[in-house]
């Protein structure tokens, strides 16, 4: 029964159980179409009245689903049932900009528009606590990637993969062990401080500053001043990241996997990738995907030199069953649909059914994404941040950190992905 638990109490298993669920509705038949907002010059026609009964369909589908699983993880199922819809409202307003003509044409997605709504109401207003548990960052874009694994074909990930360990793996570590010295030796910052920071910037972010805190022991306004900063440098880089690689010129995979390489977050990942196309958006993922299997690993070695290093005297020792505990559950999620996808069902449904169910797929991952971005915007408060950075050392190792990240990740991308050093791998992205 202890081991059963976890599954069933676990927000990245319930991301691959209901990632699964709607996988399957979608192969099996049972799903065939999920409403979209048609492009649009006029705003008399951004809504036509034939979408709003299957779009109330889709607010309950996924109400019940994430309900259930908000329920299971011992939150208020009730509080977040009365405020999701408030948010999918929001989310629908943004897929209703992004597919105006005007927007299109420039590339202001669903995302861009998402991402401005949550942060003009958390910003100017304040997200009001009715509205919080509606807010699921992490559960609605966990269920997202895990769809968009099926639309990653699993040879694309094995031929990436190689590429995707030089940059991943080779930048993370050096990005990691810099940052925390100079935290340490040149601001002077308490170990655990620094190196939360420093897992946050260098591997993913807020799930990353989570696992290191635990393994570190760290205080609990030590972890919430740099999830807060970095979820909102991860807003300013999930935008800014896509403009600097079009204003440099790099192609949809050297900019996928710089952006999956340095965005600290998943979510963000995807966003960047999205504003750059379906190119730029799986190499991003993948990227990140291989970066994030090393959060277990880090987890381990931090929480072992923090016993033999920082604080010998402290009881207990690390344990090889952190790095499954550690280990991000719906990567498994997202790894497993791209596989039964493109081994199992693609020889035995055919390709053209194959596409017809990746299009429904694709549908379903951009509502969650929205939902996720919308979130993130209704997280991120620039004023609070502003609050708890008067004496300047964690933003300083951040700004720096990043810095030495991006540029990093470049050059290794550009080794890799140019054609200088390594051979380009051959990448096929279904359009």
């Amino acid at each position: 029964m202890s081991r059963i638990k976890p599954l069933v109490t676990s927000e990245d298993w319930w991301t691959v159980w209901i990632g699964a669920a709607l996988l399957a509705a979608v192969f099996s038949g049972l799903v065939d179409s999920v409403p979209t907002v048609p492009r649009w010059s006029s705003l008399l026609s951004g809504m036509p009245p034939d979408r709003i009964a299957p779009l109330l369909v889709l607010l309950v589908s996924i109400a019940i689903l994430t309900g259930v699983a908000t329920r299971a993880l011992g939150r208020d199922a009730w509080a977040y049932l009365k405020a999701f819809p408030v948010v999918f409202v929001l989310a629908t307003a943004a897929f209703v900009a992004g597919a105006n003509a005007v927007f299109a044409a420039y590339g202001l997605g669903y995302a861009l528009w998402a991402l401005v709504a949550g942060l003009v109401v958390s910003n100017l207003f304040g997200t009001p606590d009715w509205l919080k548990p509606g807010v699921r960052t992490e559960l609605f874009i966990k269920i997202g990637l895990v769809v968009l694994g099926a639309e990653v074909v699993f040879g694309r990930m094995l031929t990436l993969g190689r590429y995707g360990i030089i940059v991943a793996w080779g930048v993370t570590p050096v990005v990691l062990l810099v940052m925390f010295w100079f935290g340490r030796r040149v601001l002077a910052m308490k170990p655990s401080f620094a190196m939360i920071v420093a897992a946050a910037t260098s591997v993913c972010g807020v799930s990353a500053a989570i696992a290191t805190a635990g393994a570190t022991r760290a205080r609990k306004d030590e972890l919430t001043l740099a999830v807060g900063m970095t979820l909102i440098f991860t807003v300013l880089m999930m935008v800014g990241m896509p403009l600097l690689c079009q204003a440099l010129g790099l192609d949809p995979v050297m900019a996928g996997a710089w952006i999956g390489g340095t965005v600290d977050s998943t979510g963000a990942v995807a966003a960047a990738g999205e504003f750059l196309g379906p190119d730029a958006l799986q190499t991003a993922a993948v990227i990140k995907m291989i970066q994030n299997l090393l959060i277990g690993v880090i987890a381990f070695a931090v929480a072992l030199y923090w016993v033999m290093r920082v604080e010998p005297s402290s009881s207990g020792h690390p344990r090889l069953g952190e790095l499954w505990t550690r280990f991000p559950k719906f990567v498994l999620g997202f790894i497993g649909a791209s596989f039964i996808v493109s081994v199992v069902l693609a020889p035995a449904l055919g390709s053209e059914r194959i596409d017809e169910a990746l299009d429904v797929t694709s549908d379903l991952r951009s509502w969650f994404f929205c939902l996720a971005f919308l979130s993130i915007g209704l997280e991120s408060n620039f004023r609070e941040l502003g609050r708890h950075m008067a004496r300047g050392r964690p933003l300083i190792l951040y700004v720096l950190g990043q810095a030495f990240n991006v540029v990093l990740t470049l050059l290794i991308v550009w080794l890799v992905f140019s054609g200088a050093v390594f051979e380009v791998p051959d990448l096929q992205v279904r359009n």
